[in-house]
Order: structure tokens, then C-alpha cells, then sequence
């Protein structure tokens, strides 16, 4: 059987719903999820909720993320004979710290038209609230459960000069505020909890405070955690010798990493600086 042509494939539309207050919705999207012949949807009973309080009726589809690979294959069958075909998470925007990438690189590869609608995410809404002036972010999703994968993640987070944003469950969030606290220091940082709910919490303080607060009381929601990057200090040295011994005495960078920030800056070898590093170092 001769495969349809590109021009006859269904479109798969990214549509955002609300994180919380069901109002945070765009028009758009309400026509769109009316309009496509199926929803495919992270869980269909929690979208179901609000497709009937939108008084919607399309067809639902599970798409979670243990089944991502093979709800993408069957989904992306449809799209090609022509179905076009909307993508939803429980909340917020698909592909987000939420299952959807899958099947969009799916569409990608196949030339399936996309079309994502801008909408709620819980990111975006905190980092418009947190007065955090710099001019990006740096965004990790949910840190790792595990507790020495999490702090290796926050080490070689704790010299970036951005702020640095995670996602966090109610019974992580203490784990992750003290061991944010013990690596990177007591930065400034916004807690943004229950975003767009009846019990939304915003809260601008520094990692110390909060953390005391997350071990106080057990949290219920979840949590946008944005912590502010450290001061930056006044590198001193011209040699390469200075410099080595400057981030030896002065940082807590490891002997590589010093090697490789130097070689960077200064535009030579890294075996070169790493070699001179290691003498030095062991003085």
C-alpha cells in the first residue's frame, strides 16, 4: 500500500493546560482540543475533568510516560493517515519536565506538521515573580531522588552564572534545600509552591530560611525552587602559575576543572595547564 503524501498528514498540536485555576486557559486552546479528532493525553482521567468542565467531548487517548515509545508509534500512524491530533500533559505544557518529547521528535523525523500554543507553565510564572534581574536561567526539571546523584548534579551547578531553577515534590523539597544550602551556600532564593491554587505560596528568602522552613512543617503542592548564583570573585593572577595556584588557595574547583576553566580563558593547552596544575597542586 502506497504511504499517504506529506501533504495529506494530520497536524500534531502542543496544547497547554491550567497548572492550578482552571480560567488559565487560551481560547485558542479550547477551539483546538474542540476541534482535533483526538486528545492524547499523559492521564485521561485527570483531563477528562477538564474537558468536561470546558464542555468538550473529543475522544481521549492515554499517552504516559512508561508508554511513551509505543503510544508514540501508534499515535504517529494516525497523524500520517491524516488525523489531527493534540497533545496534553496532567498540567502545564507537555514536553516540560513532562512525557511528550517522544512523540514530538517522532513527528519531527516523520515531517508531521507541529503547531505548539503558548500557555500556563509553572517555570515561566515563577521566574516572572522571583525579581531575579539576570537575563537567562538555567532550568533542570525535577533533581535527581537520589541523594549522591542530586549533590553531583548541585556541584557542578555551583558556578553558573545564572539562577538556577528545579521542579520538587513535597516530600523532596527538604533534601533538596539542604543540600543546595550545604554546596552552593545560603544564596537568595524564591519558593514558589501551589502556583495558580487556592494555597499559593511565594516566598523570597535565602536558602537557610527556607530549608528551616521545609524541615518545620511537612509541605503539601508542588514546588518551583529558583536560587540565585553565587558572587562572583575577583580572579587574581596574570602567569599561568598565578592563576593555578589562585584557584588552588581560593576555590573549591577541582584540579580539572581548574585546568579547563584557564586553558579556556587564557586560550591554550589543556594538558598543557593540566600538567603544570598537578605540580603545582602538589606543593
Amino acid at each position: 500500500m502506497t504511504p499517504p503524501p506529506p501533504s495529506a498528514y494530520g497536524t500534531l498540536y502542543i496544547v497547554p493546560t491550567p497548572i492550578g485555576n482552571l480560567e488559565d486557559i487560551t481560547l485558542r486552546a479550547i477551539r483546538i482540543l474542540k476541534e482535533v479528532d483526538l486528545i492524547a493525553a499523559e492521564d485521561t482521567r485527570h483531563t477528562k475533568k477538564l474537558l468536561n468542565h470546558l464542555g468538550i467531548t473529543t475522544r481521549l487517548i492515554s499517552y504516559y510516560r512508561e508508554k511513551e515509545a509505543q503510544r508514540g508509534a501508534q499515535i504517529l500512524d494516525m497523524l500520517t493517515e491524516g488525523k489531527n491530533i493534540a497533545l496534553v500533559s496532567d498540567a502545564g505544557t507537555p514536553a516540560i519536565s513532562d512525557p511528550g518529547s517522544v512523540l514530538v521528535r517522532l513527528a519531527h523525523e516523520h515531517g508531521i506538521p507541529i503547531v505548539p500554543l503558548p500557555g500556563p507553565s509553572a517555570l515561566i510564572s515563577a521566574m516572572s515573580a522571583s525579581g531575579f534581574e539576570q537575563t537567562g536561567f538555567l532550568f533542570h526539571g525535577f533533581a535527581p531522588s537520589k541523594k549522591g546523584q542530586r549533590r553531583k548534579l548541585l556541584k557542578s551547578l555551583k558556578d553558573c552564572e545564572y539562577p538556577v531553577a528545579f521542579y520538587e515534590s513535597p516530600h523532596r523539597i527538604e533534601g533538596l534545600l539542604t543540600d543546595a544550602l550545604e554546596i552552593f551556600g545560603n544564596r537568595k532564593t524564591l519558593w514558589a509552591r501551589e502556583l495558580t491554587k487556592t494555597f499559593e505560596e511565594l516566598e523570597q528568602s535565602d536558602l537557610a530560611c527556607l530549608r528551616k522552613k521545609a524541615a518545620e512543617k511537612k509541605q503539601k503542592g508542588e514546588f518551583v525552587i529558583i536560587i540565585q548564583p553565587g558572587e562572583k570573585m575577583a580572579v587574581k593572577g596574570e602567569s599561568i602559575e598565578e592563576l593555578i595556584n589562585w584557584y588552588r588557595d581560593n576555590s573549591d574547583l577541582s584540579l580539572k576543572d581548574v585546568s579547563k576553566r584557564i586553558a579556556s580563558d587564557l586560550g591554550v593547552s589543556r594538558s598543557t595547564v593540566y600538567q603544570l596544575a598537578l605540580r603545582l597542586w602538589e606543593r
